[in-house]
């Protein structure tokens, strides 16, 4: 067993046990492998391990080893996040090239996803819709959530929560875009449990609002290599693991 895989069984300890203090099912929780500054080789090695959904921090850095990543076909079935803070120019990119963006915090940004997403799926839904039977999988539409500043620290990124509600009632009106939850990135604390007030008030923020929206928002993400236990307990539907698998960068 790989040095990937055998942290990835630490992790899948972890998840398991963080679910049965809270009562919940394996299956509510998504493992997002975060491989930003990792090659291509250490991706093929987790997908193999049993890693279906990957984050990238950069439009860059993906583009970049994308090519490598997906050469073979062998990595059919992965899903790719993009988890970190999106530029403005890049995010007609950044649409053309994952399946999920989850750091939308500007209606600009999202309006330039939308964007991306039509012109690399086809040039309108409706045209996609009418097309035929083999162009089913292009009318999906580009899951996003919007990472929501939980604390205030001017150098962290995301919408604050007095915004949030206007910019969410802006993006549910692009039919091109499914927004699916929120995101978030609280002060690092070596204490896990000093994070849990911040994992709560991203769950109540999500509760609230989903009702002033009337519908669903089922995905929270939140919780990384030190603290998603805790996020678990909290209500965390995925969380993004970098370290935790992958190991320091440059780690054999």
């Amino acid at each position: 067993m790989g040095l990937i895989a055998e942290n990835l069984a630490r992790i899948e300890e972890g998840i398991g046990a963080a679910c049965a203090r809270a009562g919940r099912a394996r299956a509510e929780i998504v493992l997002i492998g975060v491989s930003k500054t990792h090659p291509a080789g250490a991706i093929r090695e987790a997908f193999h391990a049993g890693v279906r959904h990957f984050g990238e921090n950069r439009v860059q850095e993906w583009e970049g080893k994308r090519g490598e990543a997906l050469a073979g076909g062998e990595l059919a079935g992965a899903v790719w996040h993009l988890i970190g803070h999106l530029q403005s120019n890049k995010a007609g990119r950044a649409a053309k090239i994952f399946d999920c963006v989850d750091s939308v915090d500007d209606f600009g940004v999202a309006e330039r996803l939308r964007r991306g997403w039509v012109e690399g799926r086809g040039s309108t839904v409706a045209e996609r819709v009418s097309g035929s039977a083999a162009d089913a999988d292009r009318v999906k539409r580009l899951r996003v959530l919007l990472e929501v500043r939980v604390a205030e620290e001017e150098t962290k990124s995301g919408v604050g929560i007095g915004e949030l509600g206007g910019l969410a009632e802006r993006i549910v009106e692009m039919e091109e875009m499914e927004l699916a939850g929120l995101m978030c990135i609280p002060p690092f604390f070596e204490e896990a449990e000093l994070a849990r007030g911040f994992f709560r008030r991203l769950r109540e923020v999500r509760d609230g609002l989903a009702t002033r929206l009337g519908r669903a928002l089922p995905v929270l993400s939140m919780g990384m290599s030190h603290d998603f236990g805790v996020a678990i307990e909290e209500g965390a539907t995925e969380v993004r693991v970098g370290t935790g698998l992958f190991g320091v960068r440059g780690e054999k």
